[in-house]
């Protein structure tokens, strides 16, 4: 499985710019390329609203909050996205690719399997941040 280039740049520019707040990638014939992608003011249900209901996907999400001791911090979140409606061969695809592209994604902190949108709740998110 291919990835496009520009995954690692758009990746890239999450990571050290912050110019975005998440970006999704599908596979397409032989390779993963940028789906879709949200500027840094767009919020976690933007994000989530911008999965496909019955297609899978990868994301990534930079995920802003602040600890105990009262400290910005920030994680990027890898995000495996499958739902169970999805066909079956897309979800083999799907997975048997993960490993492999999550490598082209160098600062990965956290990585989330999801087949529904309980599974990466917000609060999902913030217990895995910390």
């Amino acid at each position: 499985m291919a990835v496009d280039d520009e995954c690692k740049l758009k990746f890239h520019e999450l990571k050290a710019r912050r110019s975005y707040r998440f970006i999704t990638f599908k596979i397409e014939g032989q390779q993963v390329v940028v789906d879709k992608y949200g500027g840094p003011d767009e919020s976690y249900e933007d994000f989530t609203n911008a999965l496909p209901a019955d297609e899978c996907r990868y994301a990534v999400f930079d995920f802003d909050f602040t600890t105990d001791e009262n400290c910005q911090k920030s994680k990027i979140f890898f995000i495996a996205w499958s739902p169970d409606t999805s066909r079956v061969r897309m979800k083999m695809v799907y997975a048997s690719s993960k490993d492999r592209f999550k490598r082209e994604l160098d600062g990965i902190q956290v990585e989330l399997q999801a087949t529904d949108p309980s599974e990466m709740s917000i609060d999902i998110i913030k217990g895995r941040a910390y």
